[in-house]
């Protein structure tokens, strides 16, 4: 081996040995989550939950951050933005998937824009109305929304999240072509004005549904799981109620900047994996009625092609314009 040779040989184990390095001390600071609605609803005590886990694990900081806005684009647009490094990272839900289905003019594509890390959980979702209605049936409900359309609007905590496809299939279920809807910046100021009244019915991940509906503040109807939640298990399924094909979950996600380094990447989703593993065996996932999920990335990345597919379709079939 000659002297050149032997230079760039050691040249290029030094690079190796740098970038191997650079790699064990990710993360060498605070992680930053960002959860792209308001604080209080079900995305944003996942978040939360899961943070905690991670800073355990991982020995840094690792901060929930909410900034709500536009259907959940805001959050994703600061992500979309952030330097690819690892450490800025959104949690989000379903929501994500179908940015470009339900906006007119979408920031981003959520399939190719963003580096997919790993799905967390699947949660069924449960139909509140406000506590004052004599409702305590799917069918009466359905019922007087028929007789009455003009009384009843029916909460959106976000176009295109899983309470907005499970409120389309609530009323494609049930024959209401004309129920109304409101749209609010997240799940916790939507539920504020069930409880109140202003508005009558919401269907959305249980995890953000469980507290008020057990203390009486709304009235749970039924879940849209194929069986009965272990958090609720005296609420009937849809399918219980007579409605066979209205089974419907929410999910939840964890997504970093496009470019970010296949190394980080896969680091990530194995200490998201460990940590979900952790909080399901610590019985912390089961009060919010999440069903864990532990996947890889391409797993991840299949499901969520899958899932703007089949929620493209139902979205066409009820007539929806992007806004």
């Amino acid at each position: 081996m000659n002297g050149i040779t032997r230079r760039i040989l050691t040249l290029a184990l030094l690079a190796l040995g740098g970038s191997a390095l650079a790699q064990s001390k990710f993360p060498d600071g605070p992680i930053k989550v960002i959860v792209p609605f308001a604080p209080g609803g079900g995305v944003d005590g996942a978040a939360r939950l899961l943070a905690r886990q991670l800073s355990t694990n991982l020995n840094v900081p690792v901060l929930v951050e909410n900034r709500p806005g536009a259907n959940g684009s805001v959050g994703g647009r600061f992500v979309q933005t952030a330097p690819a490094d690892g450490q800025t990272l959104l949690f989000s839900a379903s929501t994500q998937a179908l940015t470009k289905q339900v906006m007119a003019n979408p920031p981003y594509d959520p399939l190719t824009d963003f580096a997919h890390i790993a799905r967390v959980g699947d949660a069924p979702l449960l139909m509140v109305i406000s506590p004052n209605l004599p409702q305590t049936k799917l069918s009466e409900v359905i019922a007087a929304v028929k007789q009455s359309p003009d009384k009843w609007t029916a909460a959106l905590p976000a176009l295109g999240a899983a309470s907005h496809l499970g409120t389309l299939m609530f009323a494609k279920q049930g024959g209401l072509n004309n129920l109304s809807t409101a749209v609010y910046k997240g799940t916790a100021p939507a539920l504020t004005d069930v409880a109140g009244g202003h508005v009558q019915i919401q269907i959305d991940a249980i995890v953000a549904l469980q507290s008020m509906a057990k203390s009486g503040k709304v009235k749970p109807i039924m879940v849209t799981s194929a069986k009965r939640s272990s958090v609720l298990p005296n609420i009937p399924t849809a399918v219980e109620s007579g409605f066979p094909k209205f089974v419907t979950e929410s999910w939840y996600g964890v997504w970093a900047p496009k470019g970010t380094s296949p190394e980080r990447i896969q680091f990530l989703n194995r200490a998201i994996n460990e940590a979900v593993s952790q909080l399901t065996k610590a019985g912390a996932w089961e009060p919010l009625g999440i069903e864990p999920v532990t996947e890889s990335v391409d797993d991840f990345r299949k499901y969520m092609a899958g899932y703007i597919t089949e929620s493209a379709d139902l979205l066409k079939g009820a007539g929806f314009k992007p806004e």
